[in-house]
């Protein structure tokens, strides 16, 4: 009973101390922020009155750091109070308060884009209007855990951000200047990759790499769009969905399987040339049992290719390799 009586003459000094802690912790006279999208300056730290004209006096055109291209961009649209240039500070909103840097160049804003600068304070700004959707992921992810900032891949400053050009246009080099070219720059293996004798036509701009990867973050491997290999693949190529009567164990397991995503030196994107490829799988037993493979792949007169390494190889006969639904198509033959 003595203990209850103790803790219950406690409890209401703890309640008064966390209450008079809290009010201590703000200055004296300070108000309310409006919105939490309204930021505010630090007592070292104060925001300039005259916020976009005084920055357009030096960033224009012509400047080594222009900005006045972002009035041609969705961040500038000053008449959606969403943007940037709609809110209280305008450029401030995103680079900090900037009075001090205004009044002496040398002085740098409190936050700075780019490769060159802590990607942690970028992203923080980037996230405080951009979360949700197809970033929802972005905690976490490879991108993400590996300290890269959003500037690196996005331009806001232009008319149009390349990241974002998904399209092949006839004033643009391909892969010069759109999203895949931008992925390149830290992915080059990737680049050589879609160079070889089969590829996805990354290289002639009838695709990006948001085609198949979100670069954000998912749920998938390789930050695919969809949670698996095989759903990212049957957004294209939905044929090969099924289901199939009679299915071929690798196809539903996985593309992977025989398929390497970016490019091959064998037709059809495949992993290796036929037969080999089927007989990674199926030398042990049945048809066939011997493993064609070696300089020499004809039948006879030197002319004559042997029909099960020449052409089609397999597939000459098990047409339907990725499924059937033929009553008599256990063998993919029909």
């Amino acid at each position: 009973m003595r203990t209850i009586a103790r803790r219950a003459g406690i409890a209401p000094l703890l309640v008064l101390a966390v209450v008079v802690g809290f009010a201590l912790s703000r200055p004296v006279g300070a108000e309310e922020p409006e919105g939490a999208e309204e930021p505010r300056a630090s007592a070292t730290e104060t925001y300039a009155t005259e916020k976009m004209s005084d920055c357009l006096d030096c960033h224009d055109e012509s400047a080594k750091y222009p900005v006045l291209p972002i009035l041609a961009t969705q961040h500038g649209v000053k008449a959606d109070g969403r943007t940037p240039l709609a809110k209280q500070y305008e450029c401030q909103t995103c680079h900090g308060p900037s009075a001090a840097h205004i009044e002496d160049s040398d002085v740098r804003p409190p936050i700075l884009f780019g490769a060159d600068h802590p990607a942690g304070p970028q992203n923080e700004v980037c996230l405080g209007c951009h979360q949700g959707g197809a970033r929802i992921n972005w905690q976490g992810s490879v991108h993400a855990t590996s300290d890269v900032a959003c500037a690196s891949c996005h331009s806001i400053h232009v008319k149009q951000d390349p990241v974002m050009i998904k399209d092949r246009r006839p004033d643009t080099p391909v892969m010069r200047r759109n999203q895949t070219a931008v992925c390149f720059r830290c992915h080059p293996d990737k680049q050589a990759e879609i160079h070889k004798y089969s590829a996805h036509p990354l290289r002639d701009g009838d695709m990006v790499c948001s085609d198949c990867h979100n670069p954000h973050g998912s749920m998938g491997p390789a930050n695919l769009i969809k949670p698996t290999v095989n759903e990212t693949c049957y957004t294209c190529h939905a044929e090969k969905r099924g289901p199939f009567l009679w299915e071929h164990a690798p196809v539903p397991e996985d593309c992977d399987n025989c398929h390497t995503p970016h490019g091959s030196n064998h037709p059809n994107l495949l992993r290796m040339r036929l037969p080999q490829l089927c007989q990674s799988c199926h030398v042990p037993g049945g048809h066939p049992s011997t493993a064609y493979a070696g300089p020499d792949y004809t039948v006879g007169a030197p002319q004559v290719i042997d029909r099960r390494v020449g052409s089609k190889s397999c597939v000459n006969c098990h047409a339907e390799i990725h499924g059937s639904n033929h009553p008599s198509g256990v063998r993919f033959t029909r």
